[in-house]
């Protein structure tokens, strides 16, 4: 594909502002090296592209969501947006003392969505499918049918901020990491909509920041143990978990030593039967039980019974490999960053992910699509931070809490 057909088609995507950006943001975040070099380059490139609403249209979306007074409520609110992204930007505003939870003037983030986004998530996502299948660009392996559908299921919830808010306080609550100071949840103003979310201002900066990258080893080291940490309780603890591993979505404050977590919308839940089966599998890579591996796997339904050899043995090495921080023999504490043990391990997975996508026989089971793109997206950002991390430890302290339903 030429640098012409390439500019051409990332400005295409990038002004649909829904569903296809939404999919350029879902496959180019993770560091899988399973895509062609021209369509990664097209999926990164749309994932630093988003363009904003012009100021009449998000007038608009204001009026219709909050009512024609809706001005009322803010003591100042900045018409330039800070942030934007697949389905809508993000404004900074200052909430009145009469509006605010707190009976103070506060500062606020209010997220407004584009107009019509939730109405052409199936168009966008066909024209990204017909663009990227007429050019025979994907391998077969890589189920692009069962991808698209996923993506427009998740972008169907993604664009109720309702649900979101919903998510927003459960995580607050004090059964889940309301009572746990190393992390900020802000509060959900009670006057939004599934449209428009106002929800307090957290301070901090991106974990992906330059900023970040230059503190110092046990700083660095804290920021990737608590993500990982959390990625583990919200699997085995709450069955609830936040994925989308955009580092923006992760701000460290270095005076506080929090971290505070900024968007829900991409937040899931799992069933126990579903956790229950997940786990033990990730039990057996963990102990390398290769045949555990099989049974549960196909339990699972992550393969048929009737793969080759080559595509079982890749499957269980993936997973084994994939398990590594968590094994029982692994020294800790264990490395992430360039040159380390780490490093090697997804050398290893990269070469086997042609493999798979050649000799698959099933897409991958649905809830792993979102499981899979967290979990990847913690250990990547603690590569990020040549971070150090006694992931054993952490994986005794909430896997041995875990509680079986049979």
């Amino acid at each position: 594909m030429s640098e012409t057909n390439i500019k051409r088609l990332v400005s295409k995507l990038s002004q649909m502002r829904g569903a296809a950006l939404k999919l350029g943001q879902f496959m180019s975040i993770q560091d899988t090296h399973m895509l062609p070099p021209e369509v990664d380059k097209i999926l990164r490139r749309v994932q630093d592209s988003a363009h904003y609403m012009p100021d009449w249209q998000m007038e608009e979306v204001l009026i219709s969501a909050l009512g024609s007074s809706w001005a009322d409520n803010f003591a100042s609110f900045d018409r330039i947006p800070f942030a934007a992204a697949s389905i809508g930007q993000v404004h900074n505003a200052v909430l009145t003392a009469s509006a605010s939870p707190t009976g103070r003037e506060e500062q606020v983030a209010v997220k407004i969505q584009f107009p019509n986004i939730a109405n052409s998530i199936a168009s966008d996502l066909g024209y990204v499918k017909m663009l990227l299948t007429a050019g025979r660009l994907l391998p077969k392996g890589l189920f692009l049918d069962r991808t698209i559908q996923v993506m427009k299921d998740e972008l169907a919830d993604e664009c109720d901020y309702s649900r979101e808010a919903d998510f927003l306080r459960r995580y607050n609550s004090p059964e889940l990491l309301g009572r746990d100071s190393r992390f900020k949840i802000p509060w959900v103003w009670g006057g939004s909509t599934d449209r428009v979310l106002v929800m307090e201002h957290v301070k901090g900066v991106s974990v992906g920041d330059s900023s970040v990258l230059a503190l110092p080893q046990e700083e660095r080291n804290e920021i990737a143990a608590s993500i990982i940490e959390l990625c583990l309780r919200e699997l085995f603890h709450f069955r609830l978990m936040q994925t989308d591993p955009n580092w923006t979505n992760f701000l460290w404050n270095s005076s506080t030593r929090q971290l505070s977590l900024v968007d829900f919308g991409a937040t899931r839940e799992y069933t126990t039967e579903f956790m229950d089966n997940w786990l033990r599998l990730l039990r057996a890579a963990a102990c390398e039980d290769r045949t555990g591996c099989v049974d549960w796997s196909l339990k699972l339904r992550y393969i048929t019974g009737e793969e080759n050899e080559i595509m079982l043995n890749a499957h269980i090495d993936s997973m084994t490999l994939l398990a590594t921080p968590f094994k029982v023999f692994t020294a800790q504490p264990f490395a992430f960053g360039p040159g380390s043990q780490w490093a090697d391990i997804t050398a290893q997975i990269r070469a086997l992910i042609p493999v798979m996508l050649k000799h698959r026989l099933t897409p991958p089971p649905r809830e792993t699509y979102s499981l899979n793109r967290k979990l990847s997206g913690a250990f990547l950002l603690a590569a990020r931070l040549d971070a150090v991390v006694d992931t054993g430890r952490l994986w005794d302290g909430v896997v041995n809490e875990y509680q079986f339903t049979r």
